[in-house]
């Protein structure tokens, strides 16, 4: 198993943000992670990437504890992560920005650069512009392209369809199956619910900092519950 969570519990004072989560993520999975706002789901991501510390509970990435390790640690692992709301750097230019994704490895980036342009042609017509004067969309790609620079064998991406145009969320969801083709494995927090299932193997539905369910996605698209909750289907 690349990623397991157990029973990880995380307090914001004296609240429970999340309560007892489990779950688990194979190598080579998309793997989609539902729930309403304030389910806790980026408070999961946060957690695995080590920008919140676990008050209980254990986190195992490829087998080693990474519970207490620092963020920067976790990134060297093999985790990168994308939070909501893309978080560039506005006033480095795009290939700035790209090279920051980069900051922990040695030697040249040529390749990376290439795979990431590849991926997103308009970054590259765009390299020498200031990340702040690109649409949301494409901050959004520039976002996931510098997650991408650090060669992550886990991709952590929290919202990546939120505030985007029909049109350029199929583009960022044609990308992320691209990137698993490629072999990077994907935890997916995303509000879009069918878009989620439709591309991932598995899900889990948190609420209120507890995980209610966990199936194939194939399974979660046909669930009454699923269905009447997140796709706002009438289910009789």
């Amino acid at each position: 198993m690349l990623l397991e969570l157990s029973d990880i519990e995380v307090r914001y004072g004296a609240i429970r943000a999340l309560k007892g989560v489990s779950l688990a993520v194979e190598e080579g999975e998309v793997v989609a992670l539902l729930g309403a706002n304030g389910a806790g789901k980026t408070t999961t991501l946060r957690t695995i990437s080590g920008l919140l510390r676990p008050t209980a509970g254990d986190i195992r990435f490829d087998g080693q504890p990474i519970t207490a390790l620092p963020a920067h640690e976790i990134v060297a692992l093999g985790i990168s992560h994308v939070p909501e709301g893309r978080r560039i750097f506005p006033q480095m230019s795009v290939l700035e920005n790209l090279q920051m994704g980069a900051y922990q490895r040695r030697g040249s980036v040529q390749e990376d650069l290439s795979r990431v342009f590849d991926l997103f042609p308009v970054l590259d017509e765009r390299r020498k512009q200031d990340g702040g004067t690109l649409s949301g969309g494409e901050q959004q790609m520039l976002a996931i392209g510098r997650a991408l620079m650090s060669r992550p064998r886990l991709l952590l991406l929290d919202e990546p369809s939120m505030g985007l145009a029909p049109k350029i969320v199929t583009k960022i969801f044609e990308i992320i199956s691209d990137i698993r083709e490629h072999g990077t494995t994907v935890l997916l927090v995303e509000q879009n619910a069918a878009q989620a299932l439709g591309l991932a193997d598995r899900g889990y539905v948190l609420e209120v900092g507890t995980v209610v369910m966990a199936d194939s996605a194939a399974s979660l698209l046909r669930d009454d519950r699923v269905r009447a909750a997140y796709l706002g289907e009438q289910v009789t």
